[in-house]
């Protein structure tokens, strides 16, 4: 049965990942619903950066969060492939090294919005990404995600 990812879960995340010094970003719905975005979702998407020393800093702070990795996934993680999603934790979790219509991890963080010190994709990147992406859950999502990127836009001049 899948789990719902809870802001509970999201300060676990940010809490550890600081320890570890990790530099990523909240990503697609997670990261919209930590913006304000009303809805759900089963699992948490993160934009980790892609360097050696970063994913070496993830794969320990995933550990510490209680995931149980595999050898395999600890080297996909630590060599920054460019989806690794993982189930074997607390709640689900996917890990985007380089996620769709985003070309560099400093350009987005540049971009990026804190929300009680969690990073989070500005609503245009989590927009770009989904836009690219092209699935058809996301072409489903889309025009209520640009209604609340308006929405929060206008909210946060």
């Amino acid at each position: 049965m899948a789990r719902r990812f809870e802001y509970a879960q999201a300060e676990e995340i940010r809490d550890v990942f600081a320890r570890h010094g990790v530099r990523y970003l909240f990503i697609g719905k997670s990261g919209a619903i930590l913006l304000g975005y009303p809805d759900t979702t089963q699992d948490a998407d993160l934009f980790v950066e892609k360097t050696v020393a970063n994913g070496s800093a993830t794969a320990r702070a995933l550990r510490e969060l209680g995931f149980e990795l595999t050898d395999a996934q600890a080297a996909e993680i630590e060599g920054g492939k460019d989806f690794v999603q993982l189930k074997s934790g607390p709640f689900d979790l996917d890990l985007v090294f380089a996620p769709d219509g985003i070309e560099e991890f400093e350009q987005a963080w540049s971009r990026r919005v804190d929300v009680e010190g969690f990073p989070v994709c500005h609503p245009d990147d989590i927009i770009r990404s989904k836009e690219a992406a092209g699935r058809v859950k996301d072409r489903e999502t889309l025009p209520r995600l640009r209604a609340f990127r308006d929405y929060w836009l206008e909210r946060n001049r």
